[in-house]
């Protein structure tokens, strides 16, 4: 559920008004939940360390995500905690969630820097969300004992330093210091052609709708022939009953019509079974669709 203001206001109040839970406590509701699925037990266990996902998420606000989502990430994390915890491992509920916390949050900012995905992986994650202060730091070291840095060996510094390749470094810096650009610009030297252009259409295409299409002609043919077989009276209750966007009540056919509720229920159960056997014989791929429709 998304959060306002006076939301996050609302979560982050009742959060900092929350129990505080001891050791012996904790247990026993870990235990209550995992053992017996007590959900009063989670609820409460949940709701006691709320204030730590609270005060996680907002050590992220400066990567431009916003509050609402980033506590509701927090959230998602701490259920997932709660979900993995194993309460006779001997560690403390607070400190096994923090890094379920820290998982979905920063996977959420990740997700979200970019149109196009930054990555996923251990070191892709690890320099996202180091590069700029293991940069800043080396920068300051170098400037302090006089040494100048160009850009290939602060690159290589901070590989040593993160403990990943220089190839993900240059990649991650790239990306970083890049921008989303519109799918509609022009491609350089490509006159009047768009990026847009070159995207893969996802869309069915052809070999597969025109297949599909020819099959939904038939399958309407083979209703449409079924429900000629059908009376009058039995071809609107069935029209009005099935075949309309908002399906008309028993009770309002039955007073157009003169009949009572059941009668109308009877009739449509009845023009049912004979257009089941009308299209009992159809065979090939529509057969299968309308068997799935």
């Amino acid at each position: 559920m998304a959060f306002d203001d006076t939301g996050i206001r609302t979560v982050t109040r009742r959060a900092m008004g929350a129990e505080m839970l001891d050791a012996e406590t904790e247990l026993a509701l870990a235990r209550a939940w995992r053992n017996a699925g007590d959900e009063k037990a989670l609820h409460r266990l949940v709701n006691a360390y709320m204030r730590l996902a609270i005060s996680m998420a907002s050590k992220y606000r400066r990567y431009g995500a916003p509050m609402p989502d980033l506590i509701q990430e927090a959230g998602v994390g701490l259920m997932k905690a709660a979900e993995k915890f194993d309460p006779d491992r001997g560690v403390r509920f607070s400190t096994y969630a923090v890094w379920w916390i820290k998982a979905s949050i920063q996977d959420y900012v990740m997700r979200n820097w970019s149109m196009v995905r930054t990555g996923s992986t251990s070191s892709q994650k690890s320099l996202f969300f180091n590069l700029r202060r293991v940069r800043a730091r080396l920068e300051r070291e170098a400037v302090a004992s006089g040494e100048v840095l160009d850009g290939h060996r602060l690159r290589e510094l901070i590989a040593e330093e993160v403990g990943v390749p220089l190839r993900d470094v240059e990649m991650m810096d790239a990306r970083l210091a890049g921008s989303d650009f519109s799918l509609n610009a022009q491609q350089a030297g490509e006159e009047g052609r768009e990026w847009m252009e070159t995207l893969e259409d996802e869309g069915p295409q052809a070999a597969e709708t025109v297949p599909r299409n020819e099959d939904i002609a038939r399958v309407r043919g083979w209703l449409a022939d079924a429900l000629a077989s059908l009376n009058k009276r039995e071809r609107m209750i069935v029209v009005e009953r099935k075949l309309r966007d908002e399906p008309r009540t028993l009770e309002s056919l039955g007073n157009e019509l003169g009949l009572s509720k059941e009668r109308i229920r009877q009739l449509e159960a009845q023009a049912l079974v004979k257009l089941r056997r009308r299209l009992e014989s159809v065979t090939g791929p529509a057969a299968e669709m309308l068997a799935t429709a």
